[in-house]
């Protein structure tokens, strides 16, 4: 195809508004749809069945936790684990700013405080010297999120809560797979949490988990996931306690059992996706991108983001993308500027500029296994193209 000249320079493809490439698209193999067929040949359907246990067991094993509690999604993972620790009002759990929404609900359903960290330029990822600052006596909890598939520098923290007694949660939604120091994510927290949802690295469609290695709280976590059920041998339809029904169905713990066994080549898949991304756009004037390594991790890119140069307008530049057929997502929007804040009775916050340019500058682009190089260099074109458009 003859190039188009524009003010970047020749590009291979013209813009095409017909073209759509998504933001993020499930791998589901031939092995994937033979487990979930296998699953339904046996009749196992509900969250009883020996695969969902069996999941649990696996997911466990592969993480490198004693135990796991399959669950209905990785938000009602972190519903439960913030309930399950007995937090009241008063207390004080110390979260990122710039992380999902999920966060922050399981903290105000407890009663408990959030209090809000600022991020690191370069990782995106809670910084260490903020959470130091934010530790009280009413520091109950530290929830550490890995961000976009880089994990926080987890040893500081780690020490931190030993120090105070406080518990760590790690939330891994992000970061399946990925090693902080040669162990994996999630099996560092008192109790860590994930999701399974459709653009996961592991998925089951919807779908969550909970790991812990302390079997009290494992219980815990299992009766108020079955809505209270006495365990036996109580009598079944006695309750007295307040539970929820948070099961995860036998098919998307048949599926999560076929994605377990290449999780290793998902990460490596997603890392080499991103580093692609990488060697195009790293060292434009105009955006920064995360690290792609760190001296205790490296970056497996559960998605691709840009953080742009303040000139640029994030939301005319993703309408821009979409007339070209590429799809693209808003970074988070930071926690201490959500609007449900005020209905719980809490003021303005302190200003945390890193997360508030995050959530303002930040956009990440189609990264799915099965993405074509084609593709992705259409979507690096375009997005340079636009970009200049805009400057």
């Amino acid at each position: 195809m003859m190039g188009l000249r524009t003010r970047c320079g020749w590009t291979k493809y013209m813009a095409d508004p017909l073209r759509r490439i998504p933001v993020s698209q499930p791998y589901i193999s031939s092995a994937d749809k033979a487990a979930v067929l296998e699953c339904l040949d046996n009749t196992y359907l509900s969250g009883d069945s020996p695969i969902v246990g069996e999941f649990e067991t696996n997911f466990a094993q592969a993480i490198g936790a004693e135990y796991g509690i399959a669950v209905a999604n990785g938000s009602v993972a972190l519903d439960l684990v913030m309930h399950a620790l007995d937090l009241s009002k008063g207390d004080e759990v110390i979260v990122p700013s710039f992380t999902i929404a999920s966060c922050l609900f399981s903290i105000l359903r407890t009663g408990a405080t959030p209090v809000f960290v600022d991020s690191d330029l370069g990782t995106w990822n809670m910084s260490i010297d903020t959470v130091r600052s934010k530790i009280s006596s009413k520091t109950k909890a530290i929830m550490v999120v890995h961000i976009y598939g880089l994990p926080v520098d987890l040893d500081p923290i780690i020490e931190l809560c030993n120090e105070r007694n406080i518990f760590l949660i790690e939330d891994a939604a992000e970061a399946h797979g990925v090693r902080y120091k040669g162990a994996l994510c999630g099996s560092f927290g008192f109790a860590s949490t994930f999701s399974f949802y459709a653009n996961k690295a592991i998925t089951t469609g919807e779908g969550g988990m909970v790991l812990t290695s302390d079997e009290q709280f494992r219980d815990k976590i299992k009766f108020f996931r079955n809505l209270a059920f006495a365990p036996p041998p109580g009598k079944r339809f006695i309750h007295e306690d307040l539970g929820w029904n948070y099961r995860l169905g036998s098919m998307q713990a048949a599926l999560g059992n076929s994605q377990i066994v290449r999780m290793g080549e998902i990460v490596d898949n997603k890392r080499a996706l991103g580093m692609k991304y990488h060697a195009a756009l790293s060292g434009h004037p105009l955006l920064e991108m995360q690290l792609t390594e760190t001296s205790y991790s490296q970056n497996m890119y559960w998605v691709v983001g840009v953080l742009l140069e303040d000139s640029i307008n994030s939301d005319v530049l993703a309408s821009l993308l979409k007339s070209r057929g590429v799809d693209t997502r808003p970074f988070f929007f930071p926690l201490h500027h959500q609007p449900v804040l005020e209905k719980y009775g809490y003021g303005k916050q302190t200003a945390l500029p890193v997360a508030e340019r995050l959530g303002k500058q930040g956009i990440y682009l189609p990264s799915y296994i099965g993405i074509s190089d084609e593709d992705i260099e259409y979507v690096i074109e375009q997005l340079l193209i636009s970009i200049d458009e805009l400057k």
